[in-house]
């Protein structure tokens, strides 16, 4: 078995690199074609990972929509959705979020030492608590992640969890879907933040594909040389 999983990032942006508005209302950056683009992604992954702050500002339930989908993973004797994973440094999680009360699929909860003990207690019997490590590092989570079974990870964002498995070299592929306009607005959240990326001018990522989805547009990247085309 791989020490870690196949990482792949899913993303929308606006043209100007903004993954949400600066205020209250979300912003929808992709259309019906590619939602369901992304459902078919999710469900041939093993695992979907969000950060701690998408779980709290979104409440998705990142579960497979087609039912289609859902009777062919099981199938192949796998649940209807993919395991559900987040990370957190302080579990400031509310255990009624539809991460963890939608979907038969395990929640994993990866967090820091110091806070295991206060996260077994408010997630006890709606999650896995595992201790991720002070400050929580992302290479014992995808190896945890591999010892569990995961092969395929879906990494759903946010900005903070994007830039993290990027400056990590953690990410083996990127799936980038840029919608057809600008929000202009710096207190808007972006792709990634500040990092020391492993691709820049002098190392370019390998771009795959390039499709249009309606009024979008897919960028497929390579980013290793673990990068699977079939998919």
């Amino acid at each position: 078995m791989e020490d870690r999983p196949y990482v792949l990032l899913s993303c929308g942006m606006s043209i100007d690199g903004y993954v949400d508005s600066a205020d209250d209302e979300r912003l929808l950056l992709s259309n019906d074609a590619d939602f369901d683009r992304v459902d078919e992604v999710r469900a041939g992954c093993d695992a979907i990972l969000v950060g701690a702050g998408t779980v709290r500002q979104d409440n998705p339930r990142l579960l497979v929509r087609d039912e289609a989908r859902r009777r062919a993973r099981v199938a192949r004797g796998q649940r209807p959705d993919p395991v559900k994973v987040t990370v957190t440094a302080t579990c400031d999680l509310d255990p009624q979020a539809r991460f963890f009360t939608l979907g038969e699929s395990e929640k994993l909860v990866y967090c820091t030492t110091r806070s295991m003990p206060s996260a077994r207690r408010k997630l006890a019997g709606v999650a896995t608590v595992v201790d991720g490590g002070e400050p929580v590092d992302l290479v014992r989570v995808t190896r945890d992640l591999a010892d569990r079974g995961i092969g395929r990870l879906m990494v759903e964002g946010g900005g903070t969890i994007h830039t993290q498995f990027l400056t990590a070299g953690l990410a083996d592929e990127l799936q980038l879907v840029v919608a057809p306009f600008f929000v202009g607005d710096s207190k808007a959240p972006r792709f990634v933040g500040d990092g020391a990326f492993p691709w820049g001018p002098h190392r370019r990522a390998d771009l795959i594909e390039v499709r249009q989805i309606g009024d979008v547009v897919l960028l497929r990247y390579a980013l290793s040389d673990r990068f699977r085309g079939d998919r």
